[in-house]
């Protein structure tokens, strides 16, 4: 007979704050204490206890994990992708946990070994690959590692001839590194103490680190630092930005010594991104066009009256532009789908890529996707719901479509399932749509459990895309639902912005809305009803069922943002400032009002809540592990029922949890593993 342990209880220790006349009191204000002996204990004994919570669980989560392995084909090669005289791929191999990077000569010959990451996370508790950069002569490679989940990465530069290390570590390293033309010199950003990329540095092979020169150093604390090369190779691109605007700067990639120049000045809300083909930049801007339009000057006169190449339109929103030699690949929105408009550069003729299925995913991004400039070939990636992911090159000249590769999901039927697009009415009366994939002959009596994801912030887009770690909620006869809410942006800009600082409970009541709708429409009930989203989706997870907790079964809160009041009111915590744009500032006193009146931490309250499972990274610099730590303590102080609260903690590693592939779906098994013994779907021994 299985009995629940008693979980561990923080030390009530209050602490007051007063803010425009409201008064309010945090009890547990000091488990951000992160070197803290006591709180690292509790944290330590919230992980005992989850663990012992879910004990009886575990020959479940070893089925769940063995079926997770199963639908993967362990050892397996990402397609080949041209670039230069080599083919690029990774490689995975059976039980280990990282990939292998790869290349093959154009011309024939042997494998070569570029990276094995294996060998380099061995004695790591964490690892993740950062940037990853071959030389224009593709004779050096810059590349990256975090061992702690931090995203402050230290970087290296190989010999890919000898093998060598022959440059790093260089630390505190971001996501953006790029080479100048000559091979010898690197640009990278860092970080400051506020986990902000603010400056930018010019590196010569070889030399003292100490020496290098620092380029920019941005100050406004709202703007984040990043760094490009255009395809065609001519320019570096320095972006400065925060959610709402943005600035460029433009250096030539063979004059490294010279100064980056302005493309235009920052304008508050207005973004840009700047792309390059032969004697002409093309500029993507939201100018006067919200959905925004692509504007073109010529490289020679910066300052010249551009053409407008593709106009505003209402109903179609522009994601990104892809520039070749000869051709624009023009990724856009209509509907909720994304699409490709192909433009050929010389003459203007274009069309659009036509899909197979009615509800899908496409994007041209990935490892090694589209690394050539001088090609008709656009690679994409394409999935759906039921579809596994294929790589496809899609010949822009002659509009023909190859299959390179398809993911291989061993024992996978897509048969057996379908996919469908419904919609939900939003108390405002808007159309919330709904990505669903079941069973093909899943009734519509109620009488099947659904899982329902969200996420909906930052303009980010949740697609339908597959992913075969669903499949063992499949086949026991889950139905699967992202809502496509608003504060994402799923159906273009308007859609973000219809769901961010004043209008944010958009966001909430949207999902609240697609989970009324799923239940009156016999998709599920809510005693079937199991939620989850993570990041800016953990606040709305703990949204929602603070708003609503009659309506959800169970709740996975992934790395959580719902201390939304406190960590906004503090500028010292890592990323606060440029988060003003999305949240609101606490500093305005309508917007203060607008935060505390959904922030979860603050509107936990006496109730019924769900079963609950909180997780938390304890090094993540995105969201602070103690956000997830007091709200799953309160949640427990004020609950009026015996459904568990509880909060798993990374104690090495970051916002994304286990890095190892196989860890991560042990990770994944424990989840599912939660939700099932919480609807009491726990299989027979």
């Amino acid at each position: 007979m299985f009995t629940e342990p008693t979980p561990p209880v923080a030390a009530a220790r209050p602490r007051s704050t007063q803010v425009f006349g409201v008064e309010w009191t945090d009890d547990y204000y000091w488990l951000r204490e992160r070197e803290n002996p006591e709180v690292v204990a509790h944290i330590k004994a919230e992980n005992s206890y989850t663990a012992a919570s879910l004990q009886h669980t575990e020959p479940l989560q070893e089925r769940l994990y063995a079926e997770l392995v199963a639908c993967v084909k362990e050892t397996d090669q990402s397609a080949l992708s041209p670039d230069g005289a080599y083919l690029y791929y990774d490689r995975t191999v059976a039980g280990e946990q990282y990939l292998l990077h790869c290349r093959i000569p154009q011309a024939g010959g042997s494998e070569e070994l570029l990276i094995d990451e294996n060998e380099y996370a061995d004695s790591q508790p964490y690892f993740r690959m950062g940037v990853f950069k071959p030389s224009r002569d593709q004779q050096l490679l810059a590349f990256a590692m975090d061992t702690n989940g931090s995203e402050r990465f230290d970087l290296y530069v190989k010999d890919l001839t000898t093998g060598a290390l022959v440059d790093g570590p260089i630390h505190n390293v971001s996501y953006d590194v790029e080479w100048a033309a000559d091979g010898r010199t690197l640009f990278y950003a860092t970080y400051n103490d506020a986990w902000r990329t603010s400056r930018l540095y010019r590196h010569t092979l070889g030399s003292d680190t100490a020496s290098d020169v620092l380029i920019f150093d941005e100050a406004d604390e709202s703007f984040d630092l990043s760094l490009s090369k255009t395809r065609s190779g001519a320019f570096l691109v320095l972006r400065l930005k925060s959610n709402i605007t943005s600035e460029e700067w433009l250096l030539p990639a063979d004059r490294p010594e010279a100064n980056f120049e302005l493309v235009a000045a920052r304008q508050h809300g207005v973004e840009y991104t700047t792309h390059h083909s032969g004697d002409f930049l093309y500029i993507q801007t939201n100018e006067h066009a919200q959905n925004f339009k692509v504007l073109r000057v010529p490289v020679a006169q910066r300052d010249a009256v551009p053409d407008e190449i593709i106009p505003h339109r209402a109903a179609i929103s522009i994601d990104t532009l892809e520039l070749f030699a000869e051709y624009m690949a023009v990724l856009e929105r209509e509907h909720g789908l994304e699409q490709i408009r192909i433009i050929e550069l010389g003459s203007g003729a274009q069309h659009r890529v036509v899909f197979p299925e009615p509800v899908y995913s496409c994007n041209t991004w990935g490892p090694y996707a589209n690394l050539e400039y001088k090609t008709t070939t656009l690679r994409l990636s394409y999935s759906s719901l039921v579809t596994p992911q294929s790589t496809i090159d899609y010949n822009m000249a002659s509009r023909t479509w190859t299959v390179v590769k398809q993911l291989e999901v061993p024992g996978y039927d897509p048969a057996k399932y379908r996919c469908e697009r419904i919609y939900a009415t939003a108390p405002d009366g808007v159309q919330v749509p709904l990505s669903v994939v079941s069973s093909v002959d899943a009734p519509h009596d109620g009488s099947n459990p659904l899982f329902l994801y969200g996420y909906g912030s930052y303009g980010a887009t949740i697609d339908p895309e597959f992913s075969s770690r669903r499949i063992p909620l499949l086949e026991r006869g889950f139905t699967y639902v992202i809502a496509h809410i608003r504060g994402g942006g799923e159906m273009g800009r308007a859609w973000w912005e219809s769901g961010k600082v004043l209008t944010k409970r958009n966001t909430f009541t949207d999902f609240i809305a697609a989970a009324e709708h799923l239940i009156a429409q016999g998709y599920t009930t809510p005693d079937k009803l199991v939620i989850k989203g993570r990041s800016a989706g953990g606040l709305l997870m703990g949204a929602v069922t603070t708003m609503r907790p009659d309506l959800f079964r169970a709740v996975i809160a992934g790395v959580p943002f719902v201390d939304v009041v406190n960590t906004s009111l503090d500028p010292s915590v890592p990323l606060v400032v440029g988060e003003y744009e999305e949240w609101g500032d606490p500093r305005i006193e309508e917007q203060f009002h607008y935060l505390r009146s959904y922030s979860p931490y603050d509107c936990t309250a006496p109730a019924h809540y769900p079963h609950i499972l909180a997780t938390a990274g304890y090094f993540d610099p995105r969201v602070q592990y103690w956000e997830p730590a007091k709200w799953v303590q309160k949640l427990r102080a004020v609950k009026t029922n015996s459904n568990r609260a509880l909060l798993k903690t990374e104690m090495v590693g970051g916002h994304a949890g286990p890095s190892g592939r196989y860890d991560y779906l042990r990770d994944i098994a424990f989840e599912y593993a939660f939700f099932l013994d919480a609807l009491g779907m726990v299989e027979e021994q």
